[in-house]
């Protein structure tokens, strides 16, 4: 088995100033652009490219979905101690939204704050933006913008860590995933 690429904070600092640029020329002229971290991973992501869009010159809102009640895995993995609730700053109805997200595998979890999202009302477009995608679609899903893409097995988790105080504490790592994870993988 090859050693599992890792990835420092310089790394990942680089990913997201290449997803807040595109994200920044692709809405250049866009007045009504929400930004909406998918809890967990997507939260603090969500918060730095907004830092990043604001010096680019944009007015993004940021917000947070919490996905907990639309997952289809809800029965295996009960609903965690310490959520994030969701938090829209304003109506959707007609706004851009890009739903952030830290890892995309399977699918699901972008399927579930889709169900979310639309049960706050109708944006005019919706958009993903994550870190990295590993490969290993379930469902026909797809980023928009990507910072960071990979190929990790069936057997493999990508784990990134975003340190909310200190970027420079920032981490991902691929590990092999726990039997069970293995067996319901729902990234």
């Amino acid at each position: 088995m090859a050693t599992p690429p890792k990835h420092d904070a310089k790394t990942i600092a680089q990913a997201i100033d290449r997803l807040a640029s595109a994200i920044a020329r692709h809405h250049a002229a866009t007045t009504n652009l929400l930004l909406l971290g998918i809890a967990n991973g997507g939260v603090t992501l969500a918060q730095r490219l907004a830092e990043r869009l604001q010096k680019a010159g944009l007015k993004p809102g940021t917000g947070t979905l919490d996905i907990s009640f639309h997952r289809d895995d809800i029965g295996r993995n009960p609903i965690p101690k310490e959520f994030s609730p969701t938090i829209i700053p304003h109506d959707v109805n007609g706004t851009s939204v890009i739903l952030v997200d830290d890892v995309l595998h399977s699918g699901r979890t972008v399927k579930a704050a889709l169900d979310e999202l639309f049960d706050h009302g109708r944006p005019a477009s919706v958009e993903l933006a994550v870190l990295v995608d590993r490969g290993g679609r379930l469902l026909p899903v797809a980023a928009t913008y990507t910072g960071i893409s990979l190929v990790a097995g069936d057997t493999e988790k990508v784990k990134v860590r975003l340190d909310p105080k200190d970027p420079a504490h920032d981490t991902m790592k691929t590990e092999s995933a726990p039997k069970a994870q293995r067996l319901h993988s729902v990234s």
